[in-house]
């Protein structure tokens, strides 16, 4: 058996809602304040996932963080049980409290920048936690992220953690959306891509001027040397900040790759045609397919509307590939006519799957948000925690799960409640047992 990508997708949290949190997010923004739908988004998401694994893709699962977040708010001056620190920070700063509630953890993409053995200096795998500092509710998350990923890739012989990178906005990190890695077969040695906003230490280069940059070149190149990764296999490349600031935040709203394709829009990259000569370069004697989608075809704004781009490409045992997109993608014309021409062209990618990801996309995520990639050899895979690892009967404990625990709707005004903290631990409490995770959570921990 040859190396496979594993995708292990969040589990969309009990908390989840709209808040608006995320500046540079158009979805999320224009969303602000509208009823979410827990239960349903996590079944959505679920049955992405059940629908892979039913494909032969290795699905994993990732659990969400623990919210509301009391001991954060706790650090931030807020004291009495947590029923009345719920209260109190309802009252004073609302907004606040919605960050310590946020479900964003969903978005595992995020979680973490991972290169495979086959392109590290030691031979294993290695994995670094992002900071998220961009972004307070989401800059909560790195401590309980690393738990959760020590529990999931839990052998030393094959997985090498590292902490987060220093929690400063020079070395802004927003982990795997910003982070392609190119390779002919899953197993060889690969060329990683790490895709960057802005430079942290030099504010007079180019940079956008509207949204938020939150990567920073910085923090690519110290992944880099953290992983061991070889500099002739290793590309940075600066996001264009104009697609930035139309509401393009990660590289992964406007490009995504998988083995010999990068399927990308024409606006995406700065320097692209130098870009583009180092990566045939690197696929000197081996097929590479650039597919550059032009503003005639797809404009960004139809890209970030459908989210395009933020699919997934996978692998199919016969070399060809599917692309997975979210349903919004079908039901705008220039799109789904795309993705038509797509489909017809001389690439692999030959079949479109689609799924309804309504409840992550209002908040501004779709399937490649709700995946984190991981390449494994047979031996890797053996070592990954088993059950994180999706099944049936996994599957069937899960959806049990969510049906017992989440709500049906939930508002703003709902974030105070203390029978939501309970409901939520009691179901965290439980899924940590299903998924043999350990004590990862501070209210287990403490």
């Amino acid at each position: 058996m040859r190396a496979v990508e594993a995708n292990f997708d969040g589990l969309v949290g009990p908390t989840h809602n709209y808040a608006g949190l995320s500046y540079g997010n158009v979805a999320s923004s224009k969303n602000q304040q509208v009823a979410s739908k827990p239960k349903e988004a996590a079944l959505q998401g679920l049955a992405k996932m059940k629908a892979l694994h039913d494909m032969g893709f290795v699905q994993g699962v990732l659990a969400p963080q623990e919210r509301p977040d009391i001991r954060t708010l706790k650090r931030l001056g807020f004291s009495g049980s947590d029923a009345q620190i719920l209260k109190h920070a309802a009252k004073s700063d609302p907004v606040l409290l919605a960050s310590c509630c946020s479900a964003s953890s969903m978005w595992t993409a995020n979680a973490a920048t991972i290169s495979p053995s086959s392109d590290t200096q030691d031979g294993k795998i290695h994995i670094t936690p992002a900071n998220l500092v961009n972004k307070f509710h989401r800059s909560i998350e790195p401590e309980t992220t690393a738990r959760i990923l020590q529990a999931v890739f839990n052998d030393n012989q094959y997985f090498h953690h590292h902490p987060p990178l220093p929690a400063v906005d020079v070395f802004g990190d927003e982990g795997a959306a910003n982070h392609t890695r190119l390779c002919n077969d899953y197993h060889d040695a690969g060329l990683e891509l790490f895709v960057f906003g802005r430079y942290g230490f030099s504010s007079e280069k180019s940079a956008p001027c509207r949204f938020p940059a939150r990567h920073t070149y910085e923090a690519s190149t110290a992944i880099a040397r953290l992983h061991g990764l070889a500099l002739e296999r290793t590309l940075f490349i600066q996001q264009n900040p104009d697609v930035i600031d139309q509401g393009v935040f990660h590289n992964d709203v406007i490009a995504v790759g998988n083995r010999n394709v990068l399927l990308f829009h024409e606006q995406a990259f700065l320097d692209k045609n130098e870009i583009l000569n180092k990566l045939c370069h690197f696929f000197h004697d081996k097929p590479f397919y650039p597919i550059e989608v032009s503003s005639n075809f797809v404009s960004v704004k139809d890209a970030v509307d459908t989210y395009l781009f933020n699919s997934q490409l996978l692998s199919l045992a016969n070399g060809e590939m599917v692309i997975v997109v979210p349903e919004e993608c079908l039901h705008n014309s220039a799109v789904k006519h795309y993705l038509s021409e797509l489909t017809n062209a001389d690439n692999p990618i030959n079949k479109v799957l689609s799924f309804n990801l309504k409840q992550s996309m209002q908040n501004g995520g779709g399937p490649a948000c709700l995946r984190l990639r991981v390449t494994l050899s047979p031996e890797e895979l053996n070592a990954v925690n088993p059950h994180c690892i999706l099944n049936e009967s996994l599957y069937a404990k899960l959806t049990h799960w969510v049906n017992k625990h989440y709500r049906d709707q939930l508002m703003i005004k709902d974030l105070s409640d203390p029978s939501l903290l309970d409901e939520t631990q009691i179901a965290l409490d439980e899924l940590t047992q299903i998924l043999k995770l350990g004590s990862i959570y501070p209210f287990q921990r403490n």
